[in-house]
């Protein structure tokens, strides 16, 4: 406990006295503080380490965090707000305009979910500090979609990037102009058709001339997609697989895919936004090392 350093704590008046001292008088474990990997700093626990240190413990059960110093302060925040000794309405306050501060390109109520404030005071917070906080062109919402600002200006930005660098991603445009993915799709689209980017009014097409329609084909029904479960399951019952240390390996691995493929769009919008490039990259190689392996069957 000696190498863990003071929290960077949203609390202005410190610790308090009363809480240590209930908290030493629990028997058993107290839940584990919450610390900052790289500069071993505590960012959540902080009443829970004094009272370690004053029933004479010299370790106490910790989680690591990995990540930067203002994702840690956001931490910290939520956690003081959503359980142990509440922060007062002034520290809510003080940390708001440090989160508007750090992360202006987050929505009022995101904000506010954080601070335990309301999207009214968040709003009133951020006014305050006036020009002195960077104006980002968008935000990203409670959902952790980015709404932008300007909606007309983040489609120009997308033309513009889309021009200068035709063989970028959608997620990668989006990401430099501030707009969502499904948006940079959009402006693509009007310009390969030669339709205002901004969604000004399309000019009205020339009348086809006259002619007897020609019978449209009768689409093709296209083949429901594989019931992955009783693939996996028939899979199961074969002994050739079972029997084999190799082929249980390969039966889990299969198994636990069938089984979590409806929870994937579930999943992809919890990915926080300093994440996304980095998971986006996980799934992108681990499909290739399916692909890998289904090319080795044939």
């Amino acid at each position: 406990m000696s190498a863990l350093r003071p929290a960077d704590s949203p609390r202005g008046s410190g610790a308090d006295a009363e809480h240590v001292a209930r908290l030493t008088a629990i028997e058993g474990p107290l839940p584990p503080i919450l610390v900052d990997r790289r500069t071993l700093r505590v960012i959540d626990g902080t009443h829970r380490l004094l009272a370690a240190a004053a029933a004479g413990l010299t370790t106490i059960e910790a989680e690591y965090f990995d990540g930067p110093a203002e994702e840690a302060f956001l931490q910290a925040v939520q956690a003081n707000v959503t359980h142990g000794l509440p922060l007062s309405q002034e520290d809510r306050r003080r940390a708001a305009a440090r989160i508007v501060t750090s992360h202006p390109h987050m929505s009022d109520r995101a904000i506010a979910d954080i601070s335990g404030l309301s999207a009214k005071t968040v709003a009133i917070v951020r006014r305050t500090l006036g020009p002195s906080t960077a104006q980002p062109t968008a935000r990203i919402g409670r959902d952790g979609k980015i709404h932008p600002l300007d909606k007309a200006a983040g489609r120009h930005r997308a033309a513009r990037l889309i021009a200068e660098n035709p063989g970028a991603s959608l997620r990668e445009i989006g990401r430099l102009a501030g707009v969502s993915p499904a948006t940079v799709s959009d402006v693509r689209k009007r310009l390969a058709s030669g339709i205002p980017v901004a969604g000004d009014p399309v000019p009205a097409a020339a009348p086809a001339p006259c002619r007897t329609p020609e019978p449209e084909p009768v689409p093709e029904t296209e083949p429901a997609p594989p019931d992955l479960g009783k693939l996996v399951g028939n899979l199961l019952r074969d002994p050739s697989l079972r029997t084999k240390e190799d082929g249980r390996q390969l039966l889990r691995l299969l198994h636990r895919n069938a089984r979590e493929q409806s929870d994937l769009s579930k999943l992809a919008t919890c990915v926080p936004p300093h994440c996304v490039e980095v998971v986006h990259g996980l799934a992108r190689h681990y499909a290739e090392m399916w692909l890998a392996f289904a090319q080795q069957l044939g």
